[in-house]
């Protein structure tokens, strides 16, 4: 008994240390970046048209970090050790185009998944019509959720494929993909 609690000290250990050091690179990245863009404008310049004026890829950044850093927690040991309570695929009794995206008809009280994994990047105010939350997927497909009621989910939540999104507001949700600023053809997506 007493081996194994040993064994879970020295692991936490370890990723406490990976933590401190992942936190110190990204640290001393930015002071470096943070430098290089006060002593050159053409620095400057390039950082303001990249970051502030084009629309930011938050799974492309998590990617990267991830292939170069390595995740800051371990999630894929976290999740493979528990089990989800809620992992289902988008169900329907009927669909039909709507504006730009698709209405699907489901049952009332409906439990609506995510579609594939991603980052919540907005969130709408609550109205009589229900909420609307986007998802960039990690496929770089925006996924607009309409006409929901949300659980507890926050901006810039990271969601599995499967997890509960939220419920369904009445009889009909509303799906819209979009990719670059263009609308897909939702027929591919569900």
């Amino acid at each position: 008994m007493e081996n194994k609690t040993v064994k879970k000290r020295l692991i936490l250990k370890k990723h406490i240390q990976l933590f401190l050091l992942k936190t110190m690179l990204v640290i001393i990245i930015t002071l470096i970046g943070l430098i290089a863009v006060k002593h050159d404008q053409n620095i400057k310049i390039a950082i303001i048209k990249n970051v502030y004026e084009k629309s930011f890829k938050f799974t492309k950044t998590k990617e990267l970090y991830n292939k170069y850093f390595g995740s800051i927690i371990p999630i894929e040991k976290i999740i493979s050790e528990e089990k989800p309570v809620f992992n289902e695929k988008l169900t329907y009794s009927a669909h039909n185009a709507y504006k730009d995206g698709v209405a699907l008809t489901v049952d009332s009280n409906y439990l609506v998944p995510a579609l594939e994994s991603g980052v919540v990047i907005f969130i709408g105010e609550k109205t009589d019509y229900g909420q609307t939350i986007i998802v960039e997927q990690t496929n770089g497909i925006s996924v607009f959720y309409s006409n929901i009621n949300f659980v507890d989910m926050k901006l810039y939540d990271y969601i599995e494929k499967g997890s509960l999104i939220g419920e369904a507001k009445d009889e009909k949700i509303y799906l819209v993909f979009s990719k670059e600023g263009k609308y897909l053809d939702y027929k591919k997506y569900i």
